[in-house]
């Protein structure tokens, strides 16, 4: 893929719920390119139906083409049916915030949620981009995802959202090697302050991670008895999302499972 293009479809992932619609200007200084070629790339974009403006206000918002292929992949690969039923149930178990996301290109997109019903949650936005270095649901799916992903993860820029942020790869590569280990991913406000996440894996028709299952909790209520709780849950629900979109569970996957809940249960006993 050209840069061009590159940096042109990297503008969609400013659009989300908290902001559907971005003027020109706006959209120039959250993607750090100059305006004439943002302007270049949106007509580029409104021209294929990705992107449309708005004549009134003279902002931008994601076009019908975007609902047109979101229908033909729903279609062949249904994913939502499947999902946010298994989210819902997450959501009860744990009483936490439950949500799912997808590989997206470099990061992962945030494709379902469902929140807690406590005042005191973690709330996340639809269509959300999530780093793979920051988040439980990126360690988790590079840990059993394509390996040029990891790779390429690992040589790029691994930014800082706080200060508990892994920014070194060798370190970022052994929590990797802790949720391959493990079976889920785990992290304590690399994202955000005071959000603890765990996230497992579900895989596509290869037998690879194409997204996870996670649960988002403030960090201060984490106990042993929730952590638990919550490795079970997203373990089940992962498992279920795998299996209801066609997917496979690699043997080997499945014997980290057994493994890390048996250790779980000794600790409980």
């Amino acid at each position: 893929m050209s840069s061009t293009v590159a940096k042109a479809l990297t503008l969609l992932d400013h659009f989300t719920e908290n902001d559907p619609e971005i003027g020109l200007s706006d959209l120039a200084r959250r993607s750090r390119l100059d305006k004439a070629t943002v302007h270049r790339m949106l007509s580029a974009m409104a021209d294929a139906g990705l992107v449309e403006q708005r004549h009134d206000t003279k902002l931008y918002r994601l076009g019908a083409g975007i609902l047109r292929l979101a229908r033909i992949r729903e279609e062949a690969f249904p994913f939502t049916s499947v999902l946010q039923p298994e989210l819902n149930q997450v959501a009860r178990e744990t009483g936490e915030t439950a949500h799912a996301s997808l590989i997206s290109g470099r990061a992962l997109a945030t494709v379902g949620i469902c929140d807690s019903s406590k005042a005191n949650r973690v709330s996340l936005v639809a269509g959300e981009i999530l780093p793979f270095h920051t988040t439980a649901s990126g360690l988790a799916t590079l840990a059993f995802g394509p390996e040029a992903l990891s790779r390429r993860v690992l040589a790029g820029s691994l930014d800082g959202k706080t200060s508990f942020t892994l920014t070194d790869p060798e370190k970022l590569n052994a929590r990797i090697e802790t949720a391959r280990q493990t079976g889920f991913g785990e992290t304590d406000q690399t994202n955000e302050i005071d959000v603890y996440g765990i996230a497992a894996p579900f895989f596509d028709k290869t037998g690879l991670a194409c997204g996870a299952i996670a649960v988002a909790t403030p960090s201060h209520r984490m106990s042993e008895e929730l952590r638990s709780q919550i490795i079970g849950a997203v373990f089940r629900a992962a498992e279920a999302v795998t299996k209801g979109t066609g997917g496979k569970l690699p043997g080997r996957y499945q014997e980290i499972v057994r493994t890390t809940l048996s250790s779980l249960t000794g600790a409980q006993d």
